[in-house]
């Protein structure tokens, strides 16, 4: 089952790394920042639009980075349309989380989107390679720079 889980983790990321989703700039975005991975040189650019409401309705990003960031980026992007500010702060708190702590127990995001977080708990499995965490979190880290008003970010 584990070579199951790994090689659908690596469709997963080969999939978003070779095919981005919402890879744009929009005319519209609201909150914008700039993160950088100084390890592996990863650079993004994550936009995100609000509406009135704090309502995410739009979430786009561009950079270059590896396959791992690049389709975190993606996925991220998927993940929030839709969601609440504070929605998007508790997504990103959890996927910090599930790739960095060991005792993590994702039963800690009840009440959270499911389609979300099964896909993010597929994206931790980072974890395994403790080197790529920061690739995985860059865009997620940029972008809860982003709706805070930070325009700069980096992982180091």
């Amino acid at each position: 089952m584990f070579d199951d889980l790994r090689d659908l983790y690596q469709e997963v990321i080969l999939d978003h790394g070779k095919k981005p989703r919402n890879f744009r700039c929009p005319e519209n975005a609201t909150c914008l920042a700039h993160g950088n991975n100084p390890i592996c040189g990863d650079t993004l650019v994550i936009y995100i639009t609000l509406d009135g409401d704090e309502r995410i309705t739009d979430a786009a990003f561009q950079g270059e980075g590896c396959a791992i960031s690049v389709a975190s980026a993606s996925m991220m992007t998927e993940i929030l349309k839709g969601k609440t500010r504070a929605e998007a702060k508790t997504l990103f708190e959890g996927f910090h989380d599930m790739c960095t702590k060991d005792d993590f127990d994702v039963s800690q995001l009840a009440g959270c989107d499911e389609d979300a977080i099964e896909r993010l708990v597929m994206l931790s499995g980072v974890k395994e390679f403790p080197i790529r965490v920061k690739c995985a979190t860059l865009a997620w880290h940029t972008m809860q720079a982003a709706v805070e008003g930070d325009e700069e970010i980096s992982t180091e």
